[in-house]
C-alpha cells in the first residue's frame, strides 16, 4: 500500500457537496464546480458507459473546506 504524504487527512471529517452549500449558502452546483479539480477531494463511483450515467459520490476533507474557504474570503475582502 503506498504511503499517503499526509495520512491524517483520512482521520478528518469529510462533508458531502450538500453540506457544504447549506453552510456557505449557495448551490450544490456552485460547490461542485468549485472542488472540480481542487487536489485531495474524494470522488467515489463508476464513470459513464452507453447505458448507464456516471455516479460519483463527492467527499470534501474539512480542511480542505477550510482552506478553500479561506481562499475564497480573502479574494472577496481583496
Amino acid at each position: 500500500m503506498p504511503e499517503e504524504k499526509n495520512p491524517s487527512v483520512a482521520l478528518d471529517r469529510h462533508f458531502s457537496i450538500a453540506q457544504i452549500a447549506r453552510q456557505w449558502g449557495v448551490s450544490c452546483d456552485t460547490v461542485r464546480r468549485h472542488f472540480e479539480r481542487v487536489p485531495g477531494v474524494l470522488r467515489l463511483g463508476h464513470t459513464e458507459n452507453k447505458t448507464k450515467r456516471r455516479y460519483v459520490t463527492v467527499r470534501v476533507p474539512e480542511r480542505i473546506v477550510r482552506a478553500q474557504h479561506a481562499l475564497l474570503t480573502k479574494a472577496v475582502s481583496s
